[in-house]
């Protein structure tokens, strides 16, 4: 059975004539003829009496009308939904950041994306960077906006920022007050305020440590950086503090920042499970994304 039968099938109905049914159908009447017999065969049943001067629907015939106008009711539906995503005109959009990044991305980024696609419904998923990582290898995101290193080899990416890493100390901090770039290994007995484990930046500022000798002694936790960064200000430790997250210098909770002298950076990025398909507004929203943070940075510099 194939939907264009159906669709003969209803217009028989309506005109109660083969040959006018054809006309409207742009087929020639043998055709016709041919695919109702066809179809009667394989359904055990007759849709229509034919008489001479007219083609009546069958009790069969009548329930199969009613079903059939469904299903191609449905069908066009289907179609006309599925080009109002095509379009853009509505979506749903799945999207997975870090608390961090969150935070200070997407503000940028969403206002901006709904005024261009106002229909599409962006759905949030804040996690830690593990738990993020599987849910994007999982499909359970769209995509996510994570930070290099990956560890789920499943997963694609592409970058969109890379910003320096600096160094965050107390005011009276003696670092702060001497001043200049300042060199990691310098940084061995220094208590360290970091991030919670499973947390992408934790693994940075470990790394950090390890690469120059020696691994840091963590003397506070938390999930959130402003926490971190505001501990830290109240002379508990020192932290390292991508640039985008720093604060205005010189406030009453504002640590001190300082340049490291291996200037490095972290790099963020937007992943996705390698081999999946991007609909129109995942690819959108990574183009309104890069083209929103390259006016950031250009603002920045």
């Amino acid at each position: 059975m194939e939907l264009r039968q159906l669709n003969y099938v209803i217009q028989i109905a309506s005109e109660k004539n083969f040959s006018r049914a054809a006309d409207k159908l742009h087929i020639a009447q043998p055709s016709l003829s041919q695919q109702l017999s066809k179809l009667e065969q394989e359904l055990g049943l007759l849709l229509f009496r034919r008489t001479t001067n007219s083609v009546e629907l069958t009790q069969a015939g009548q329930v199969f009308v009613e079903k059939s106008q469904s299903i191609l009711d449905a069908v066009e539906q289907l179609k006309q939904e599925m080009d109002d995503m095509a379009q853009m005109r509505r979506g749903r959009l799945v999207v997975g950041t870090l608390p961090i990044t969150g935070s200070h991305v997407l503000p940028l980024v969403l206002p901006v994306f709904g005024a261009l696609y106002p229909q599409i419904e962006v759905v949030l998923v804040e996690e830690t960077t593990s738990r993020l990582e599987q849910l994007t290898a999982s499909g359970g995101t769209d995509i996510s906006l994570l930070s290099l290193p990956l560890i789920d080899n499943s997963l694609s990416w592409e970058p969109y920022l890379e910003e320096e890493i600096c160094l965050a100390v107390p005011q009276q901090h003696p670092l702060a007050k001497r001043g200049g770039e300042v060199d990691i290994a310098d940084l061995k007995q220094e208590p360290f305020i970091g991030l919670k484990r499973g947390q992408g930046f934790r693994q940075i500022t470990v790394e950090l440590c390890e690469v120059s000798g020696f691994t840091p002694r963590i003397v506070f936790e938390s999930s959130n950086i402003e926490t971190v960064q505001s501990l830290v200000a109240g002379g508990m430790g020192i932290a390292f503090v991508p640039q985008m997250l720093t604060r205005p210098t010189g406030g009453e909770f504002s640590p001190a920042y300082l340049q490291l002298g291996t200037r490095p950076t972290r790099t963020l990025v937007i992943a996705s499970r390698k081999g999946r398909y991007l609909s129109k507004a995942a690819r959108s929203f990574i183009s309104t994304l890069n083209e929103t943070i390259g006016h950031y940075q250009n603002r920045r510099s």
